[in-house]
């Protein structure tokens, strides 16, 4: 006589990944329920394994999903399904009842520990009673979590995933605090401030800065999506603002610092709702840090290749690839065009006694700037009270407004005004902060305009590819001769170039009048 033994499979489930690293919900699980088959004699031949909720949908359930198709696979064994308590099963009566009919129609059978299944009239009411408590608490859960997460983000604390740039750090008397991550903030501060400024012109530009900090977290294929580059562009967050628009949170300071300032923010926006700039290439790479920046003489961008010779070597080249230009196709060695652009670069080095006047102009900006905040501060107090009283004002049009077309107009531009007081209330701020000293605010700048050869040299490519925005406003056009014609100089160096105070005629001391 041979007996055959039940074959059974094991389901086991917890809400999130949390509950299954921090907690034992899936081993105590799994542990009643091998004892379960045990005790009826039951031979287990495989086990699943869920850690998300579904909301109730078996369907969003990666574990129960591969259970159904184990089941489909095997239909002649005639399974046990083990179930550690009902809930495990689903917490929505409708799915409840349609996994129940998959597993039954795959010729297994449900047991619970916690449960005792009947099929009779009766025991299908309760079970469907059950079903229906479970997915009322399920229900209230979700209810009562969402209430005191947006009563969260309301008093202006962050209450999803920490992002990027920033940790979380529980406290006793807030609670889960957000905090800047002082190793990546830098990076991003930088990103961020460089897209506001223009130094970065496409947020391509910015996924390619981002790409080439290591301090910055990303793919392990050391990859940025442009998607999380825009995210992260277009998240108030970073500014010291919170806003969830879903659940009708509005733009509100948040309970944490900022890594970039809300003016910045604001011109961020404004660019992204702005003109579009031409995509930023793949192949801008920093072997042609001047590829899209010289131009032929017919006026087209040169593109730039490595060319493999006869001898298995590799050259680099610019080249014109326009059909009407007559030299197209006709390569310039890279060494070549470079070596030319960096000596038109030491030529834009102004003079000593230039940047020493320049300095003296900054010195005088910076003292009328430091004598003026209290009058500033008051400016900006008129202009917030001035931009509050618009703001009422269209509220009470809102109020008195019929069509819900012009209550959408209006709504917006309070959203507008919103965002300009945002903006005044936090220079009002910075208002009666010390204001940094002449050196600190200054030194980037001078040192550009008196060394830009400097910074293209020892520079990354980020740094080369600013210096080709901020001193030139146009192409560069390479003659065909060996030099670059004369460029199109951004102000600064037009102020402080030879050329310019070659030209420039001075009114002599006595006056124009006679003496």
């Amino acid at each position: 006589m041979t007996s055959i033994s039940t074959r059974a499979l094991i389901y086991c489930r917890v809400s999130d990944t949390k509950q299954k690293i921090e907690g034992s919900g899936l081993d105590s699980q799994e542990f009643r329920c091998r004892q379960y088959a045990a005790e009826n004699g039951y031979a287990i031949d495989k086990i699943f394994h869920d850690d998300v909720s579904g909301g109730g949908d078996f369907a969003k359930r990666p574990g129960m999903i591969a259970l159904l198709s184990y089941l489909e696979k095997n239909q002649k064994t005639g399974y046990v399904v083990i179930f550690d308590d009902l809930k495990r099963l689903a917490r929505d009566t409708m799915f409840h009842w349609q996994l129940r009919h998959a597993i039954s129609n795959f010729g297994a059978r449900v047991e619970c520990l916690n449960y005792k299944f009947d099929d009779s009239p009766e025991g299908e009411f309760v079970e469907t009673l059950f079903a229906a408590q479970s997915q009322l608490e399920r229900k209230q859960i979700g209810r009562q979590t969402r209430q005191k997460t947006q009563a969260r983000l309301e008093a202006g604390y962050h209450a999803f995933t920490a992002p990027a740039g920033y940790y979380f750090k529980k406290t006793k008397t807030q609670g889960k605090i957000l905090l800047v991550d002082e190793v990546v903030a830098p990076a991003i501060r930088e990103a961020m401030e460089g897209f506001a400024t223009g130094r970065f012109q496409t947020k391509t530009e910015v996924q390619y800065f981002l790409e080439s900090c290591p301090e910055f977290p990303k793919h392990a294929s050391g990859k940025l999506g442009n998607t999380r580059v825009d995210k992260m562009l277009r998240n108030p967050l970073y500014a010291g603002y919170i806003e969830y628009r879903p659940w009708g949170v509005s733009l509100r300071k948040g309970q944490h610092e900022g890594i970039i300032s809300f003016e910045a923010f604001k011109r961020i926006q404004d660019r992204l709702e702005g003109r579009a700039y031409a995509p930023t290439r793949k192949d801008l790479n920093r072997d042609f840090p001047l590829r899209g920046v010289v131009a032929c003489e017919c006026g087209n961008a040169m593109t730039a290749c490595w060319s493999k010779s006869s001898t298995g070597k590799y050259h680099a080249y610019y080249l014109c690839q326009n059909r009407q230009c007559e030299y197209k196709g006709k390569s310039i060695r890279r060494d070549v065009i470079e070596g030319e652009f960096e000596t038109l670069l030491k030529q834009l080095t102004p003079t000593r006694n230039l940047i020493a006047a320049a300095s003296d102009m900054f010195k005088t900006l910076w003292k009328h700037r430091e004598a003026t905040q209290q009058t500033r501060r008051e400016t900006l107090k008129q202009e917030r009270d001035n931009t509050q009283r618009k703001m009422d004002q269209l509220l009470d049009r809102i109020v008195e407004a019929d069509s819900p077309l012009v209550s959408k107009a209006l709504e917006k531009k309070v959203d507008d005004l919103q965002s300009q007081k945002l903006v005044i209330e936090e220079k009002i701020s910075n208002c009666g902060r010390p204001i940094k000293t002449h050196n600190e605010m200054y030194r980037t700048a001078l040192q550009f305009l008196q060394e830009p050869h400097k910074l293209w040299i020892n520079g990354r490519f980020e740094d080369k590819r600013a210096v080709l925005k901020l001193a030139f406003t146009d192409y560069i056009i390479w003659d065909r001769k060996g030099l670059y014609r004369t460029p199109d100089l951004s102000l600064p160096f037009k102020l402080l170039g030879d050329d310019f105070t070659q030209n420039m005629q001075v009114v002599p001391r006595g006056g124009i009048e006679p003496p």
